[in-house]
């Protein structure tokens, strides 16, 4: 698995666990990457973890996650959030079972180790449990200390602390030095330090055939008194209890959602899926916020991409109707009260945001972020009928609105160029151009629920004004559509394009810079069908819209593993198929009643789903195995979406 060469971590999650203040990723040793809390996009506080078995006659600790030393099997249990890592010796008689949750509505992480001896002889050992929190990923300031009083660790950080303790008696400790002497197992009993590693041992005996039980428990806090109170009640309790209370939590969760919006499917693996998709949403949705993130982080130094743990926008339109369609209209209801924070002044919203709604690492607007959420809160309200939500959301729309329409070009009546839904290039890009549309109608639409007759015929006009701005200039000779106008292009592309005789311009800034442009970008780009799917503009029986489908299916269906990219030249992580657009492709076939594509489509999408049911962004173009980011939600949002349009054309 390729790691960052900045941070020693992979860039793959395999697993995820929390409760929607706690998330934590973990690899499929069961060995946790990253821990995000008290919010589910940062700060993120762990460097590395680990556990260990040291024999007594042996020199050197064996940690869980070598793969020379133990084969490993990985589950969740089902319709829950608990995940279960067994490591199998292939030297050592052993096999060491890891349960590992957060407690639901605490700050608690639990690690149920289970320790079984498989010899016909009794086994000494030392379970050695090492971490390394670099508190809200800082290695400078920090202090760890042994307290007597949680027979445990105490890690600690300005406004941050974690008590590190196990049910067990630990034999030994260390603050000091802790990953050498964790890996000799001999821990020098060093109290306090101001570092961010530490170190805890428990002697182990072992009958033949029997297993020892050993509970560690992470707990936080905002002082040391609550991360202490916090340990002190783990403790208080059994890891049975708190295991019981949290597999019963997932489970009344995903049964009452299933009961209340049932899937009717005789495909069990769609069926897994699709409650792993519920499973999925709690978790990236944040419990104090509301904001829903991309996914969980796994590539915090930015080397291959500009990061994932941030709330779009744009994804979270598409989520929220699912959460709807699921029966998670209380989570889409928390993404847009926060959505009313993240609102800037001048009615925009910009392209992704933290938890607080402050702005995260940006390359400039995107005008579709803001339309989408405009569009979303509409379809809020169609799932609901719930009319207060309109009214509370409504200065937000009508300042939102305001935006948009000051926002179009003159000379075209498009948006003017923003950066497009990829991050990737400034046009007046025809996704976007749909998205405003479908923002504006839905905005229209609220103000006529709300008895602002003048305003919602005004937007309802210039939503028509931007359609026929759209079909006037976004279709080409051939009845399919550009990617958009007003390309911005580099120096060396202009220069070919002209020598191709395609249309270029140039223009001249504020400052002499010049700027140079593609008229059309000619390039055929799964978004293209968001002119039906979501936003409504034309049929998707419409020549122009079928054609575009077409031409789309064929130039981006990757050739070896199947499943459909980005774009048809698509440059990142090497041009793989995505999950999301596969199924885009499917939700559009289901419109235009061709059922047997869109299965087909879904089917790829299933196929390609991990082990533990959940779904990546991206599906490696050669291997077709899991290439880009896990879980992505905006993923598993579409199969939700996919699913529920199957079902109710009755093709499920």
């Amino acid at each position: 698995m390729k790691c960052s060469p900045v941070t020693n971590k992979p860039y793959l999650n395999d697993a995820i666990i929390g409760n929607s203040s706690m998330l934590a990723a973990l690899g499929t040793s069961g060995e946790i990457h990253r821990l995000w809390w008290p919010h589910v996009d940062t700060p993120q506080h762990i460097e590395k973890i680990r556990a260990g078995i040291l024999l007594h006659d042996a020199h050197q600790t064996v940690w869980l996650d070598e793969a020379s030393e133990w084969t490993h099997e990985q589950s969740y249990l089902p319709k829950t959030n608990v995940l279960v890592s067994k490591a199998t010796g292939t030297k050592l008689p052993l096999t060491v079972q890891s349960t590992d949750f957060a407690v639901p509505d605490k700050d608690l992480l639990v690690r149920h180790y289970e320790l079984t001896n498989t010899s016909d002889a009794p086994v000494s050992l030392q379970f050695i449990y090492y971490a390394n929190l670099t508190i809200c990923e800082n290695r400078l300031y920090n202090t760890v200390t042994f307290e007597p009083k949680i027979d445990g660790l105490l890690f600690f950080r300005h406004q941050y602390a974690f008590a590190l303790s196990g049910a067990n008696v630990c034999a030994g400790y260390t603050a000091k030095n802790a990953l050498e002497e964790a890996e000799k197992g001999a821990l020098s009993g060093v109290v306090i330090d101001m570092g961010t590693d530490g170190a805890l041992s428990y002697q182990v005996e072992i009958e033949p055939g029997a297993t020892v039980s050993l509970p560690i428990y992470l707990a936080c806090g905002t002082t040391l008194a609550e991360a202490t109170a916090a340990m002190e009640e783990a403790k208080s309790e059994s890891v049975g209890h708190w295991l019981t209370q949290t597999s019963q939590y997932w489970t009344n969760y995903v049964n009452e959602l299933t009961g209340k919006k049932p899937v009717t499917t005789d495909d069990t693996r769609i069926t897994e899926i699709y409650e792993r998709s519920l499973l999925v949403f709690k978790l990236m949705s944040d419990s104090q916020t509301g904001s829903v993130i991309a996914a969980p982080e796994f590539d915090e130094a930015f080397t291959r991409c500009g990061g994932y743990a941030f709330c779009w926008g744009r994804d979270a339109a598409y989520i929220t109707t699912a959460f709807d369609r699921a029966g998670l209209s209380d989570l889409t209801r928390d993404f847009y009260r926060w959505a009313l924070i993240a609102q800037d002044a001048d009615g925009s919203w910009q392209q992704r945001h933290y938890h607080d709604g402050r702005l995260a690492p940006s390359w400039g607007l995107q005008i579709d972020e803001g339309a989408s959420i405009l569009w979303g809160m509409y379809q809020h309200y169609l799932a609901t009928g719930d009319r207060s939500f309109l009214e509370e959301v409504w200065t937000a729309v009508e300042k939102g609105t305001t935006f948009l329409l000051n926002f179009l070009d003159a000379e075209t009546g498009l948006p003017l160029p923003s950066m497009d839904l990829w991050e990737e290039r400034a046009a007046e890009h025809t996704y976007s151009s749909a998205a405003v549309f479908g923002g504006i109608t839905g905005a229209a639409s609220i103000a006529q629920e709300l008895g602002k007759t003048e305003l919602a015929d005004a937007w309802n006009q210039a939503a028509a004004n931007l359609k026929d701005s759209i079909l006037t200039h976004t279709v080409r000779e051939d009845n399919t559509f550009y990617r958009g106008v007003k390309l911005a292009v580099n120096e060396e592309t202009y220069n070919r394009a002209e020598a191709a005789g395609k249309k270029v311009y140039k223009v001249t800034d504020e400052k002499g810079y010049v700027r140079h442009n593609q008229y059309f970008d000619e390039i055929y780009d799964i978004s293209l069908i968001g002119v039906t799917v979501p936003f409504n503009l034309i049929d998707a029986n419409d020549p122009r819209a079928a054609a575009t489908a077409d031409a789309i299916e064929r130039t981006c269906t990757s050739p070896k593993v199947g499943g459909i990219r980005r774009y048809e030249d698509d440059p990142y992580i090497g041009g793989n198929p995505w999950i999301l657009t596969t199924l885009w492709l499917a939700q559009f076939r289901i419109l235009q009643g061709q059922y047997d594509e869109a299965k087909k489509h879904l089917e790829w999408a299933v196929t390609h789903a991990t082990s533990l049911s959940l779904l990546p962004e991206q599906i490696d173009k050669e291997t077709g195995e899991t290439a880009w980011v896990v879980p992505l939600t905006w993923s598993h949002a579409m199969f939700v979406l996919t699913v529920h349009m199957l079902q109710d054309a009755g093709q499920l």
